[in-house]
């Protein structure tokens, strides 16, 4: 996560950018890059930049899965639209992130400080802490981080999703505690972060709360997993998460929150074009479309009160994106 420094204070003056690093933690192992600092037990601030004045009015979005994909194109879609942005990932600086393809390991483009420094281009302020979905105190740690560091939250996006052994397994070959694994992180930990942040939106008068559903919670897949289908594990979780939104309508939509499930549809993101694992999705007859359009639909679901007839609902982000012509160019003429 970086050099194990102390609080630095900030540098700040009137009308000027200020950048500190707060590293706070336990030291001790973790898997989240070069640093031994551990996750456990305290949140693991990594960064806040922004600008020193004039943000006190302006609404406060907490991203997941931001280092890359759409959790980063929402975030900065969010800071366009006028939000500062709290934004958590694994993978904080750049070459941190791998995956693994057909050839072996490839380094993922894409990190915490990049998205930070894209949003922050924005001139909004950017806050980045280091979350896994794995670790509970982890989560609940972020969530603190999310709530207190400007004094209110206005938007959550769930969007970070597990990436390891279980969710893409076939029946026959899933461990049950792989299959557990997986539901904890992708519908557990995402049902906790809304709890934690539920009270405060609440006492704020409102808020909006985004999952990144998937057509995977509903739709049959065309084949098994590798041609084209999908894991019976992470369908379940998806499918589970999908659920707590209309039940969130229902029991706040009164009290001024408003609540949505995103399905993107069919992305091909940074891990997809480095691993070359859109092919068999293709085959199998998905286009895919990039992670700029579910992120505009995120923002303006979050930003614009003409959304609020999809409230409670799924919203399919490709036909929003498209009718609304959200992503500028998007899609090309004659698509």
């Amino acid at each position: 996560m970086g050099a194990h420094d102390s609080p630095a204070a900030p540098f700040e003056s009137d009308r000027t950018t200020t950048l500190w690093l707060l590293l706070q933690g336990f030291c001790g192992a973790t898997t989240l890059g070069r640093s031994t600092c551990s996750l456990r037990g305290r949140p693991a601030v990594l960064s806040w930049v922004g600008v020193s004045t004039h943000h006190h009015d302006r609404p406060v979005a907490f991203v997941t899965g931001a280092s890359r994909g759409i959790g980063r194109c929402a975030a900065i879609a969010l800071a366009r639209a006028g939000c500062d942005v709290v934004i958590s990932a694994r993978t904080v600086h750049e070459g941190e992130g791998r995956a693994d393809s057909a050839s072996g390991s490839v380094v993922l483009p894409g990190s915490l400080d990049t998205t930070a420094a894209e949003i922050t281009a924005t001139g909004a302020r950017a806050q980045a802490v280091a979350m896994d979905l794995l670790d509970r105190r982890s989560v609940e740690a972020a969530a603190a981080v999310a709530t207190s560091t400007w004094g209110r939250l206005d938007v959550l996006v769930n969007n970070a999703i597990y990436q390891g052994r279980g969710p893409m397994q076939p029946i026959g070959e899933l461990s049950i505690d792989d299959a557990d694994t997986t539901i904890t992180a992708d519908y557990l930990h995402q049902l906790l972060l809304i709890q934690r942040v539920l009270p405060v939106m609440l006492a704020g008068g409102g808020g909006t709360i985004v999952n990144m559903s998937s057509g995977t919670a509903y739709l049959d897949p065309p084949g098994p997993t590798g041609q084209g289908g999908w894991g019976v594990a992470y369908a379940a979780a998806k499918a589970a998460m999908t659920r707590i939104v209309p039940i969130l309508h229902v029991e706040h939509g009164a009290d001024g929150i408003r609540a949505f499930n995103v399905d993107p549809g069919f992305v091909v993101n940074e891990r997809m074009r480095a691993t070359a694992g859109a092919g068999q999705f293709t085959d199998a007859g998905f286009r895919g479309v990039p992670p700029e359009v579910p992120g505009a639909v995120v923002a303006w679901l979050a930003t614009d009160a003409a959304a609020d007839g999809y409230a409670g609902t799924v919203v399919p982000a490709q036909k929003v994106c498209r009718d609304r012509g959200l992503v500028p160019g998007w899609p090309a003429a004659g698509k």
